[in-house]
């Protein structure tokens, strides 16, 4: 990829996650920074539409966690900068009159490249200060118009992020899945190579860890996404979609012995506690790793916060998974110190996971010990005929989505 077609970062995705942690009350350490953030990013891309969308007091309905952008009446008090209102629409309102008389140059005078020039750049502005109808619109002109493959991946490229912007789930799969198909039609590495993170970024925000776990550990030694998240974001997304969906031996080849994991471990040591904690089996270590990986990163995720209790409650289960199928028995005072916890919390989970059908042992109270069973191979069987069909069900879902 050229210099001039270098992908640009609008966009500008840090600004949903900000406003995601002011509209969280129990974030509220976090919410001077956010707002701190949140705030500089609207004034250094000039996001009059945007700052006026997110300060306004008119919608008083309240979106879902996992949305971007949640209504005025969920946030944090953002007090509307009349000043600073007035300043960047100004600023919106020179830029777009220079483009479009630009455009309107280009077309009386020039050829269909600088024509096609300023209808991207229209459309980048207008992406850029987050005015989402009018920036479609200009996007799917520019699509429309511009005749090089590699120009016409980036705008549907770009179109994907407006959708994760927004949080508009449909904008992302329609764009993504014509995005593969201009790939196929030829589209270079670096392309493919991006997609594959947006894939991915997708996927692990619906829950979707194993098949999202395989894209951002595949792109780890090529990622250059990085106008979709930091490389720090997207090595800690890997890792959690990694280490809950991995066999051991997989867990070990590719993150543990990963360069690239082991390159961001440092600035992120919870991503090393956690997943060679677990691997060594040293539960206690990991139990504290899954709680500090909780409040530090799930809960104030936009993408993984409504997954939080899922993912926790996953791991735990893999956890004890993977101590009981060592042992025939175990006393739950073993457990329990094995975990560092108390006897009766092993207890109370463990007899809610057998419940479930989550782990197979028993346990009998009476000489406080936990029995492992052996699911019969058709039981096992059944099992895994049932998980795939729910995978299947879940596919078929989306795409009837897609299509209608």
């Amino acid at each position: 990829m050229s210099s001039d077609e270098e992908i640009l970062p609008i966009p500008n995705l840090n600004l949903p996650q900000s406003l995601f942690v002011l509209s969280n009350p129990r974030l509220e350490h976090l919410h001077e920074k956010a707002r701190k953030e949140l705030l500089e990013g609207v004034e250094a891309d000039e996001m009059g539409p945007w700052y006026r969308n997110i300060t306004s007091i008119a919608s008083s309905s309240s979106t879902s966690p996992s949305s971007p952008t949640p209504s005025s009446s969920t946030l944090a008090p953002i007090p509307l900068d009349q000043a600073l209102l007035e300043r960047l629409e100004k600023k919106n309102e020179e830029e777009l009159k220079k483009l479009d008389e630009k455009l309107e140059e280009a077309r009386k005078t020039e050829g269909e490249t600088e024509i096609s020039e300023g209808l991207k750049a229209r459309a980048n502005y207008l992406t850029r200060i987050g005015e989402k109808q009018r920036a479609l619109e200009a996007q799917k002109l520019a699509l429309e118009k511009t005749p090089g493959l590699g120009s016409r991946i980036d705008i549907v490229l770009t179109i994907v992020r407006i959708g994760f912007f927004f949080g508009d789930t449909a904008l992302v799969t329609e764009y993504m899945d014509k995005a593969e198909k201009l790939i196929d039609e030829g589209g270079d590495w670096d392309r493919r190579n991006r997609l594959k993170v947006y894939r991915a970024l997708y996927l692990i925000s619906i829950r979707q860890f194993k098949r999202a776990a395989d894209l951002f550990l595949d792109a780890l030694s090529t990622f250059t996404a990085t106008e979709i998240l930091s490389f720090n974001d997207f090595v800690t997304m890997g890792v959690v979609a990694g280490v809950v969906s991995l066999e051991r031996t997989e867990l070990k080849k590719r993150i543990l012995s990963a360069p690239e994991v082991n390159q961001v471990i440092p600035e992120v040591p919870v991503l090393g506690d956690l997943t060679k904690n677990l691997y060594d089996c040293h539960y206690d270590k990991f139990f504290v790793a899954l709680a500090t990986l909780e409040q530090t990163f799930l809960i104030p995720s936009r993408i993984l916060n409504p997954h939080s209790r899922y993912y926790v409650r996953e791991m735990r289960i893999l956890a004890y998974s993977q101590l009981l199928e060592s042992y025939r028995s175990l006393t739950l005072e073993s457990l329990a110190r094995a975990f560092g916890v108390s006897v009766g919390f092993v207890d109370s989970e463990l007899s809610r996971f057998i419940a479930y059908g989550r782990i197979h042992a028993r346990i009998d109270k009476v000489h406080g010990i936990v029995e492992t069973t052996r699911p019969s191979t058709k039981t096992a069987q059944y099992e895994q005929v049932v998980k795939k069909g729910d995978l299947l069900l879940n596919e078929v879902q989306r795409l009837s989505k897609v299509l209608h």
